[in-house]
């Protein structure tokens, strides 16, 4: 079982890591010619990313923005799936953005149909799918796969996102473990909402979601990531948005997000740091 590091403060990854991030957004940014941290001209970088590096994101941008003095605004959107806010249907309606982190094969899905950058691919983390309960109730056991398969027939009611991770579990997993059938009345997608929420107003029972997306909602018990033989890791990656103002600027932030001295903060919300190619 692969496990999760949750352990440390994000204040304390903060200081710990800020100088070493200083000093990779400005050799990013000598690197890509664009303009040095601290330099007088400042971009306004628009970005819409789906939840499953937003743990990490969220703590990484104002640091960027610290280094830099650009500014970074931020949409939200689920990876795919036709919901209003899914960032397929916000840049199918004309929606434009700078950067778009979502997972991988939905970012190459955009790469196809003329929405990203051919070759700007930048993978950022790799994530796990997981399940979490409200606290106070039984932790369900899903250490084996066959445990996974009982708790899934026993639980009263299951949701699941409506993003990468659901799509995995209701397409792929629930049919290959033989169950997609007998919990097809009890097991809710989720649209655009976290799962962990819909968990803890008491409306599914089990939820599952990637784990760096249960992992912020402290008020529910964390039960552990799903048994390695059947555990979807993707990749959350980022690409250069076609049509971007500021394509250079772009680029810069998506090597700061890919930094390795980005990787402790990663690693905090449980999510694995991409491999350097």
């Amino acid at each position: 079982m692969t496990a999760i590091a949750t352990h440390h403060h994000p204040s304390q990854l903060r200081r710990r890591t800020l100088g070493a991030l200083l000093g990779a957004a400005l050799c990013a940014g000598l690197a890509l010619g664009t303009a040095a941290p601290g330099a007088a001209h400042a971009d306004e970088i628009r970005v819409v990313t789906s939840g499953g590096f937003s743990a990490a994101y969220d703590q990484l941008v104002p640091l960027y923005e610290q280094a830099t003095g650009h500014k970074v605004i931020t949409s939200r959107g689920a990876s795919m799936g036709n919901a209003s806010d899914s960032i397929p249907s916000r840049l199918a309606r004309g929606e434009q953005f700078d950067v778009v982190i979502l997972a991988d094969a939905a970012l190459d899905q955009l790469a196809a149909q003329g929405k990203v950058e051919t070759g700007s691919r930048v993978d950022l983390a790799r994530s796990m799918i997981g399940m979490s309960v409200r606290k106070g109730t039984p932790k369900p056991d899903i250490t084996t796969v066959n445990a996974l398969k009982q708790t899934l027939l026993d639980a009263k009611s299951i949701a699941y996102s409506a993003s990468a991770s659901g799509t995995y579990l209701a397409n792929e997993l629930f049919p290959r473990l033989g169950v997609a059938e007998q919990i097809k009345g009890k097991a809710t997608r989720i649209l655009s909402e976290r799962v962990g929420a819909v968990v803890l107003r008491g409306d599914a029972e089990i939820g599952f979601q990637q784990v760096s997306e249960l992992l912020p909602f402290k008020e529910l018990d964390f039960v552990g990531p799903l048994p390695d033989e059947v555990q979807q890791r993707v990749f959350f990656s980022a690409g250069v948005a076609v049509g971007a103002r500021n394509p250079d600027t772009a680029r810069h932030l998506i090597s700061f997000l890919a930094a390795p001295a980005a990787a402790p903060i990663v690693r905090s919300t449980g999510m694995e740091p991409a491999k350097k190619p």
